[in-house]
């Protein structure tokens, strides 16, 4: 437990907004919240600064809503991904403050805001079709207290694209590449920056694409130094990542 949520748990009970058994069962869920289908991360935004993200798929309604309802009352930032609408207008009847983003499929609560730094992330895709990775990555990092700068279509197919990009591109404080096919993207741009560049693999392309393991392979195999690869299709993971840079 931090002296912060000590603090604020004694200052409420002295204010008359807790009584000593609700004081009590606060203290006790502090590390994690047991929901019997779910045990709710409590203590992760202290350990690392970000609070537990609910990711979706495999989970039902009913269990999405109860573990919304209990980080509702945490007073913290919630934010699911690979969500779909009907989770979506499941958890709006929770909070009006819901938004979804359909692209990226996910859906955000904004209960606080947090510390914003004044460098930017880039988010750069190669294709359109490469846009719901880069949402998710870009949703990711602005719930997390990030300045997003988007630019998208801009690969190597035609390459002045993303030379009449660079300016923007390159004054960000992390850039995130996002490209399906042969992932080629990132070794560009990490050729010509001196700023770390996130390279997300998208299951985008033709058969030999291998649902994105080509592009996957190619990132790894980059020859442009600064240049990390996340997951294919993991534009959350990237949103965290440049996350925790920008704010370096």
């Amino acid at each position: 437990m931090s002296p912060e949520e000590l603090k604020e748990i004694l200052l409420r009970v002295k204010n008359g907004k807790l009584n000593v058994d609700e004081a009590l069962k606060e203290l006790k869920e502090l590390p994690f919240k047991d929901l019997g289908h779910t045990k709710i991360d409590l203590h992760r935004s202290l350990r690392t600064g970000y609070p537990e993200v609910i990711f979706s798929p495999g989970k039902t309604i009913e269990q999405i809503e109860h573990i919304v309802r209990s980080m509702l009352e945490r007073k913290n930032n919630i934010l699911c991904t690979r969500a779909d609408e009907e989770i979506f207008m499941a958890v709006k009847k929770l909070s009006r403050r819901a938004e979804y983003n359909r692209l990226a499929r996910t859906i955000s609560i904004i209960q606080k805001k947090m510390k914003m730094p004044s460098t930017y992330i880039s988010i750069v895709t190669a294709g359109t079709s490469d846009i719901p990775v880069a949402e998710e990555a870009a949703v990711t990092a602005e719930i997390f207290g990030n300045k997003v700068k988007r630019i998208y279509d801009v690969g190597v197919a035609g390459i002045h694209r993303l030379s009449e990009n660079m300016q923007g591109i390159a004054r960000a404080r992390v850039i995130i590449a996002v490209a399906g096919m042969e992932g080629a993207l990132p070794s560009v741009i990490g050729g010509l920056v001196d700023k770390p560049v996130i390279a997300v693999p998208t299951s985008v392309g033709y058969g030999a694409s291998f649902y994105g393991i080509t592009a996957l392979l190619g990132m790894l195999t980059s020859c442009a130094s600064g240049v990390s690869v996340v997951n294919i299709d993991n534009g959350f993971g990237a949103g965290v990542l440049a996350s925790m840079l920008n704010k370096l």
